[in-house]
């Protein structure tokens, strides 16, 4: 089968029209009870709603049927890269993220600080939420760590994550996660894969072994998980790929990296989604192509909360206005994988997407949400494919064929 990047760069073409890719992360979700309303279909959004009226609907599959993506495929597919091609470890898209500059020698892993108890098992897997502050003074801590050999690098990225790069040389990045994703066990010994990556793995639990010690009188953030190890990869420039200069609009760190990785430019989000609309009106003319990031329906879908991540979505419904006041010609609202509060984790299930364009095939759909998304237009389709609908809606690509 024809490599879908190959295929755009035949068949781009220039043109005078902008894209917003508007993604909620972890939209998707369940209702609490069979035959109920999801998060999003109880939220009161008017203006996706009002949008749903004038666009198409479909769901997406993030990677294949049933797979639960972490945010990293879930994005990539997002972008149009195959997310099996392209499996990049959550420590390189931390690390770039906070514009570490990572070389071939390096290998990049993405820490959560943890609660441990007497015993050593995980209480807590985010270590309260710890605040910026108090995570920022123990990586300073950590960064004073030495092991013969390499180099070790640990930085701060936002509340209880972190990144520790380790330079070296004859460094494999196929190392197992530390994180055993539950409470009442201890970490997870790092363990790697072949002989390369071996090393990395001794290097890293002689890491642990000095960090353990390092924050045994830091509650509630007295160790450490380790996620996403692994060397940066060799991937395609975005505007080589489709020929449009885009822009990234993201508050959290590892969005900033996802973007960074495929060389889009990282603008100044702020700090809210006010901030990040305004950087948006701002920039609106230099770019053809905008990712706008939105975390927080994620996050109080992994927290449990459904009222909470009600109310997020409400707030993401709020920043449509602003969008289409700069009447973009195309613009997509989706995520990049479902994190339904009933499951407070990603999850397997495909994820509401809609297209608005003039050009779009009305599919009559009345609101946004996850039964009307099941019979829109665009059907149940697979992330990888949606870049080829924004660029077709947005005239940027030729006829194939004679």
């Amino acid at each position: 089968m024809t490599d879908i990047h190959d295929l755009t760069r035949r068949l781009q073409k220039p043109a005078d029209s902008k894209i917003v890719l508007y993604v909620a992360d972890g939209l998707g979700g369940l209702p609490l009870q069979p035959g109920g309303k999801t998060e999003l279909e109880t939220a009161k959004t008017p203006n996706l709603d009002a949008l749903a009226q004038r666009g198409v609907l479909g769901m997406s599959i993030p990677v294949l049927p049933g797979i639960a993506p972490g945010s990293g495929p879930g994005h990539l597919g997002l972008f149009g890269y195959d997310p099996l091609k392209y499996d990049i470890g959550r420590g390189v898209l931390e690390a770039l993220g906070i514009d570490f500059a990572l070389t071939d020698r390096d290998v990049a892993v993405r820490g959560n600080f943890v609660t441990v108890d007497a015993a050593g098992n995980i209480s807590d897997r985010r270590a309260g939420r710890v605040s910026s502050e108090i995570a920022a003074k123990l990586c300073e801590k950590l960064d004073q760590i030495v092991i013969p050999g390499v180099e070790v690098f640990v930085r701060h990225v936002k509340e209880y994550r972190l990144v520790i790069v380790i330079r070296g040389d004859g460094l494999g990045g196929s190392v197992n996660d530390t994180d055993p994703q539950r409470t009442g066990v201890p970490p997870l010994q790092p363990q790697g894969a072949d002989p390369a990556s071996q090393k990395t793995a001794a290097i890293l639990a002689e890491f642990m072994r000095q960090a353990a010690e390092v924050l045994k009188d830091d509650q509630p953030a007295n160790l450490l998980t380790m996620r996403g190890i692994a060397k940066m990869p060799p991937i395609p420039k975005f505007q080589e790929v489709y020929g449009t200069k885009a822009a990234a609009i993201a508050v959290y760190p590892m969005y900033r990296g996802l973007a960074r990785l495929v060389d889009m430019d990282i603008l100044d989000a702020g700090h809210s989604l006010a901030d990040q609309m305004a950087c948006l009106e701002a920039n609106w003319s230099k770019y053809d192509f905008f990712f706008i990031h939105f975390k927080y329906t994620d996050s109080t879908g992994e927290d449990g909360n459904f009222d909470a991540k009600v109310q997020r979505t409400e707030e993401f419904d709020s920043g449509i206005p602003r969008i289409m006041g700069l009447k973009p010609d195309v613009l997509i609202v989706t995520g990049d994988h479902s994190t339904p509060s009933k499951m407070k984790s990603h999850s397997g299930h495909p994820v509401p997407t809609m297209l608005v364009a003039d050009t779009a095939r009305f599919d009559g759909s009345r609101q946004f949400g996850e039964s009307a998304c099941r019979v829109g237009e665009l059907g149940m389709f697979e992330a990888k494919y949606l870049m080829l609908q924004a660029l077709a809606h947005a005239g940027r690509l030729e006829k194939y064929g004679a």
